[in-house]
């Protein structure tokens, strides 16, 4: 399995997922994107298939037949393109916090605000818990501190993208792991991809997170994606 990081990301948020998942027998792997720690490679005029061709180099090295990839946020589009790019090295998708094919845009210019230096720490906190953290929550952990960890690597804007880049890949099932107080995904899009794309698409929901997802619910995660891994056994 290959675990792909949201945007401005590293791999180390992710390990009380991937510690979940081998502890239920699974292989995981957590290659970082280009510019983030030791990962190195151009980072302008880079488009979603360079990055999705970093991964299948990943798996192709690995030589162990085809991964499961599950794509966090913005890795989402990375897994997809893979997938569409790749189909003979992914066995399954797992899109997990996906936002909506459309959203409300006014949410792009919130997140762009949660990760501006210039703005006041706790009005940063404020954009974030609003956008990644369920009540309850605390926006000061996971989420902040991967900003922190990345921002340098991510001073250029992420790959262009387009809906033709990613959408189109049903070749292989697909997990729709969605928040349910996700504000980048409505409540009335929850079927959105298994209208389009039928019987190929699995959808589960963890009620009580937001657009981080994996820090604020890593267990309700694990368990999600172990039962669907699982379907893909039997």
């Amino acid at each position: 399995m290959i675990r792909l990081p949201s945007r401005g990301r590293d791999s180390y948020e992710y390990a009380p997922v991937a510690a979940g998942l081998a502890e239920q027998g699974f292989r995981v792997l957590r290659p970082e994107p280009r510019g983030i720690g030791d990962s190195a490679g151009p980072m302008q005029g880079i488009t979603l298939h360079d990055l999705a061709d970093d991964v299948a180099a990943v798996i192709e090295h690995e030589d162990n037949g085809p991964a499961v990839v599950v794509g966090h946020a913005y890795g989402h589009f990375v897994a997809r393109t893979l997938a569409a790019d790749h189909p003979q090295l992914v066995r399954g998708v797992v899109i997990a916090a996906a936002g909506a094919r459309n959203y409300p845009p006014h949410l792009s210019d919130l997140v762009t605000k949660s990760a501006d230096p210039a703005l006041p720490e706790q009005e940063r906190l404020g954009y974030l818990q609003t956008l990644f953290f369920a009540p309850g929550g605390d926006a000061s952990t996971g989420s902040t501190a991967g900003i922190r960890r990345s921002r340098g690597a991510n001073a250029q804007p992420p790959p262009p993208r387009t809906k033709n880049d990613w959408w189109p890949v049903a070749k292989q099932p697909i997990l729709d792991l969605q928040s349910g107080q996700d504000p980048f995904r409505p409540r009335e899009t929850v079927n959105d991809l298994r209208d389009a794309f039928g019987d190929l698409v699995t959808v589960a929901v963890i009620p009580d997170a937001r657009h981080a997802q994996i820090p604020e619910a890593p267990d309700a995660v694990v368990e999600a994606i172990a039962q669907w891994l699982k379907t893909l056994s039997a």
